[in-house]
């Protein structure tokens, strides 16, 4: 992340593989890898997000990616369903996995690598997202 500004000594504890870090130039995340003798890969541009969403009565939007609004804004429309997934090289080594909370159910099953999570189409709005990449 770019506002990391501080990373303990023991943050890669038993990490023996460990080679490379990567993170925005600039950063700590850069500084460290430097002072510590690891390798720094620059993430800009590496990494790119692509979501849509469902909207009560549009249906599934378009995609968007890294940071765009997805949804509608001051039209009074819930959102009832995402998807994400992740594009470029690092795509290749990692998958996004992601669940909502959805009016009446509670929180549904783990979707991940652009599946569909929500409730299109049964008129329940999302009233919470989790999400984690992992390698």
């Amino acid at each position: 992340m770019e506002s990391v500004t501080k990373i303990e000594n023991s943050a890669f504890w038993g990490c023996v593989n460990l080679k490379t870090i990567r993170g925005y130039a600039g950063s700590y995340a850069e500084s460290y890898a430097k002072e510590y003798g690891y390798i720094f890969e620059d993430v800009e541009g590496k990494i790119t997000t692509s979501y849509r969403t469902h909207v009560q009565s549009f249906g599934w939007q378009n995609p968007v990616t890294n940071g765009a609004m997805s949804g509608t804004s001051g039209e009074a429309k819930r959102l009832e369903a995402i998807r994400i997934k992740l594009y470029g090289e690092m795509a290749n080594h990692f998958d996004v996995y992601y669940r909502v909370h959805a009016q009446s159910y509670g929180w549904l099953g783990w979707a991940k690598n652009g599946a569909p999570s929500g409730t299109a189409g049964y008129a329940k709005r999302l009233e919470g997202i989790q999400i984690v990449v992992l390698k």
